[in-house]
């Protein structure tokens, strides 16, 4: 076959197969998107997404014909001081008018920006984020001048720079090449450590922080492992009630009699406790509004922390363990406490799309 037409039907083939691929890896990790959106998609037919957007910033008066300065400070040999047409961006936040055709009659790369912008704000979103890597850092301004002038304001966007994860193993750097095809897949960090370490660990930094992910270290059982530290909080409070249950030949726990007895609770690692739980809903609603999910990991090694250190005083000290075979209502409360630990601790890892374990071997 001709090569144009042989190279058309392999493209489309290859595309495919990669996009299953790419769906199952992140169905791996929990993650299913609604919708792949393809750029190609804005290029076809000549262009006419493009095209269609162009003309309704034109309509709107952000488009006009004109000429740019040549970048400050540098000297271009390719530099052509020709008329174009722009987008009028610095009448909405940016610092210079952005070019939406090349010299070739092609578009560039920010026209097709305006074209997706535009499709989200037609199916009907109102707060739109973008994630881009570290290096798209000078797109900030001009997509926020982009979503004023596509929506005349009425949309809230935002951008969040993420940077590279860099793999180790066991603090050596795996070293990885594109050129050469040595790369390591999603697939198989997530075969060789589990989902939940992964998940917990992107989430562990804030998302401009770099992220040097171990293979060491996150399947290292010890508190400098922030996943197995609450992930092992949740499998003690589940100890705690069996022991319990077997202690004072008990199946069931009322939370309505562990509640009730809640104020024999005064010791201060108790109420250390009570105050941290106290925290969380409020701690969800933050992290939400500042899409900021660091916060609610953060929060769950705080309070796995909290426990593990009352848990270690009991261990010194018998007066302050969860379970009082002679004291009942003692223990009633100290049970409930220990079921809002546990409650939080699921509820927050299931926010995160991890497990919250009854048991680790």
């Amino acid at each position: 076959m001709p090569e144009d037409k042989a190279l058309s039907i392999i493209k489309d083939r290859t595309i495919d197969a990669m996009m299953m691929m790419i769906r199952a890896d992140l169905a791996l990790l929990n993650v299913h998107h609604e919708v792949f959106f393809s750029e190609r998609s804005l290029h076809a037919d000549n262009g006419k997404a493009i095209r269609s957007a162009i003309t309704d910033l034109t309509l709107k008066g952000h488009i006009y014909r004109g000429k740019l300065p040549p970048p400050k400070g540098e000297k271009l040999d390719d530099w052509e001081d020709r008329e174009q047409t722009l987008f009028r961006s610095t009448e909405v936040g940016d610092d210079i008018d952005r070019p939406l055709v090349k010299s070739d009659g092609s578009f560039t790369y920010f026209a097709a920006d305006v074209a997706y912008l535009k499709d989200k704000v037609s199916r009907g979103f109102q707060d739109l984020i973008f994630v881009l890597g570290a290096d798209h850092g000078g797109y900030v301004k001009r997509m926020e001048a982009l979503a004023m002038a596509v929506s005349n304001g009425s949309i809230s966007l935002t951008v969040l720079l993420c940077q590279l994860v860099k793999l180790y193993r066991n603090g050596e750097p795996v070293r990885m090449s594109k050129r050469s095809g040595e790369f390591v897949t999603l697939r198989e960090v997530v075969e060789e450590v589990g989902r939940d370490p992964i998940r917990f660990m992107m989430l562990y930094r804030k998302n401009d922080a770099p992220l040097d992910f171990d293979f060491a270290k996150v399947t290292e059982q010890s508190k400098d492992n922030p996943v197995f530290y609450v992930q092992y909080a949740s499998a003690r409070c589940h100890s705690v009630f069996r022991q319990a249950a077997e202690q004072l030949g008990v199946e069931n726990f009322e939370r309505a009699e562990m509640r009730a007895a809640s104020a024999l609770l005064t010791d201060d690692g108790e109420i250390g406790l009570i105050k941290k739980l106290a925290e969380y809903p409020r701690l969800v609603e933050g992290a939400a509004q500042s899409h900021e999910p660091h916060r609610l990991a953060f929060y769950l090694y705080d309070l796995a922390s909290i426990l593990h250190a009352h848990w270690n005083r009991g261990t010194e000290n018998p007066d302050l363990r969860f379970v009082k075979v002679t004291e009942p209502q003692l223990t009633n409360a100290r049970l409930g406490l220990v079921q809002a630990v546990s409650d939080v601790l699921t509820s927050g890892l299931a926010l995160i799309g991890a497990d919250a374990p009854r048991e680790m071997r």
